[in-house]
């Protein structure tokens, strides 16, 4: 069990590494959290963990020499690129209704899990990293059988939920301190952000292409 374990204990301690650096993920959670409470974060992540599962079968089945094509990464960062600037627009769209009360209408009442797996495909390096530094440990982990490989995601996305639940707490909380003129600012910030990744995922997509 010892080896199991050590997998587990690494994929929690990479896979927490790389939550912590800002992306469209956590800026939607910053953006959704002081409105719809503490649940946005882990179901943020419930839907990445399911299109992650779903990658990571694809894997099993040959998918990865595919995904490791320059065409692929291109294709991903302009199209992840215009996922990020149509979320951006609706929620400048959505600022001069926007409030703290816990409706669930309008654009931003969206399923948080859809949003989780669009916001995971929008990113081309989520990509990057699972066709080299996420298939090297599932070929490791292998070793040890499905156990190994289960051990590996359960040690990942267990990362992520922590960290998620932790931001997505924290704002919500700090959230019964703001008004809705904060929240406006907040959201136009996050939606500022979100077209500055947008911007770079394209420009780094053109740039592969070139």
């Amino acid at each position: 069990m010892l080896p199991l374990f050590t997998i587990f204990f690494s994929s929690f301690v990479i896979a927490l590494s790389g939550a912590l650096m800002p992306g469209p993920l956590l800026t939607v959670t910053i953006s959704e959290s002081p409105r719809r409470g503490l649940a946005t974060g882990p179901l943020l992540i419930a839907g990445h963990a399911l299109l992650e599962m779903a990658l990571v079968i694809g894997i099993f089945l040959g998918l990865a020499p595919l995904l490791r094509q320059p065409g692929v990464f291109t294709a991903i960062a302009i199209s992840g690129a215009a996922i990020l600037v149509w979320m951006a627009a609706g929620m400048i769209r959505a600022l001069p209704t926007l409030s703290l009360a816990p409706d669930r209408e309008g654009p931003h009442g969206r399923s948080l899990l859809m949003t989780g797996i669009l916001m995971s495909l929008a990113n081309p390096y989520w990509i990057i990293w699972w066709v080299t530094i996420g298939l090297g440990y599932i070929l490791q982990s292998h070793q040890y059988g499905l156990w190994g490989v289960a051990f590996f995601f359960a040690g990942h996305i267990l990362a992520d939920f922590v960290w998620y639940t932790g931001v997505s707490t924290a704002v919500a909380k700090g959230g019964r301190l703001l008004t809705d003129r904060i929240y406006r600012g907040l959201t136009g910030a996050c939606a500022g952000f979100l077209i500055l990744f947008a911007g770079y995922f394209l420009y780094a997509g053109i740039k592969e292409f070139i």
